[in-house]
């Protein structure tokens, strides 16, 4: 069966949202995430496009972002999920896909403040959703950025922030009010279909390891971008939108 083309228009924004194969927790490490904002960076230096939102879970990523011309969202998307599975699986000693099968994205017109609005307190309210914390304060969302207007080197605010108030410090209270009021819905419960007892019983019991595969290096041996460089667009990103700085800080501290 084809696959349905995607509707790009002139003057939308998108909600894409990205899963790891499997729906596995690749992105837990502080490295793979590093990267991962790297490489949005670069991506952007290449494609010009505007991000308003960000949210980096455990096995999935959520963007708001607008694509200088329509037609540049397919091609963003692309180089974006290539770089980043082809350093994630050098990382990680893995083969195969990385990402699972085709990005999600939903369009709407930048001038719908109120669905823009909407988006945004969902990405931002990702990690609060799946319990991780209490609060929408998390390294890895720019959330920060609008709540004590921060500049993270890689998102901007959409209009529809910047339409809150007549001042910046009214829009982020205003906005800060109208993220408090967010109530997330509440999950499925996972079902157990046929088998699916059975088959987890033997994934429990098995202990194959997997063999390193021959010729595959560590990301930081020969490869074209410095650690460095990479630690200083994660660090300035983590920085901005993290719940306390001086605590984060150390992290990025030489040993």
């Amino acid at each position: 069966m084809p696959r349905i083309p995607r509707q790009l228009v002139s003057g939308y924004c998108y909600h894409i949202t990205v899963r790891c194969n499997n729906r596995e927790f690749k992105l837990i490490r502080d490295e793979c995430r590093e990267v991962l904002l790297y490489a949005i960076d670069r991506c952007k230096e290449k494609y010009g496009f505007k991000l308003y939102a960000l949210c980096i879970m455990s096995n999935h990523v959520h963007y708001l972002l607008e694509p200088k011309q329509p037609e540049d969202l397919p091609l963003i998307m692309h180089w974006l999920n290539w770089y980043t599975a082809m350093c994630f699986n050098r990382m990680l000693n893995r083969t195969g896909h990385f990402w699972e099968k085709r990005y999600h994205s939903t369009g709407f017109p930048n001038t719908d403040y109120r669905r823009v609005l909407n988006t945004l307190r969902y990405i931002h309210a990702n990690p609060k959703a799946a319990n991780m914390q209490q609060g929408f304060f998390y390294d890895y969302s720019n959330y920060g950025s609008y709540d004590r207007l921060t500049n993270d080197g890689l998102t901007q605010w959409h209009p529809a922030f910047m339409a809150l108030g007549v001042t910046l410090e009214l829009c982020a209270a205003a906005y800060r009010a109208f993220c408090k009021k967010y109530k997330p819905k509440p999950k499925p419960e996972k079902r157990n279909h046929w088998g699916s007892k059975l088959l987890a019983q033997i994934k429990a019991r098995s202990k194959i390891k997997k063999k390193p595969s021959p010729g595959q290096k560590s990301l930081w041996e020969g490869w074209e971008t410095p650690a460095q460089e990479i630690r200083q667009v994660a660090e300035k990103f983590v920085l901005a939108n993290c719940l306390n700085p001086e605590v984060v800080r150390l992290r990025f501290e030489p040993p």
